[in-house]
């Protein structure tokens, strides 16, 4: 039996990528993973709430994931961060991205893309268990 791996460990062994200190990553670059690994995470919270149609799943997923219900969530989260979290949170949302969304205000917009990058750097440095903590608890306080 193959030896259990943290899904990024594990991603990086089938493809057969190298190590790469995550610290030299842009915040952009956590964000755009973290992206993808918030909305994974809401995804599977949703679809275990029971099955539904997938119009009403994806409308569910859709109030969390915004970025003014990320927004919302950093506030109410970012005392709980640890100094490094802090920081990494303070990397994404000064970042300077290329493209605003259209449907949210650009301070929501920093901020949701700053709790983006530190899902991404959780995801990267495997702390899996830290980004489920974060995530159940942001959606508890927003009252989900």
């Amino acid at each position: 039996m193959e030896e259990s791996l943290a899904l990024y460990a594990y991603i990086k062994k089938q493809f057969g990528e190298k190590d790469v200190d995550v610290r030299t990553y842009s915040p952009l670059t956590l964000a755009f993973i973290g992206d993808g690994v918030f909305d994974l995470i809401v995804r599977a919270y949703v679809v275990g709430r029971g099955n539904r149609a997938a119009h009403l799943l994806h409308k569910e997923k859709s109030t969390i994931v915004k970025a003014a219900a990320q927004a919302r969530m950093a506030d109410m989260l970012y005392d709980s961060f640890t100094p490094k979290e802090q920081e990494i949170y303070r990397r994404g949302k000064n970042a300077k991205p290329a493209n605003i969304a259209k449907n949210a205000s650009l301070t929501d917009y920093h901020k949701a893309t700053g709790l983006e990058a530190l899902c991404g750097y959780l995801f990267l440095t495997d702390e899996t268990a830290r980004l489920i903590e974060l995530v159940r608890l942001g959606v508890e306080l927003l009252g989900q």
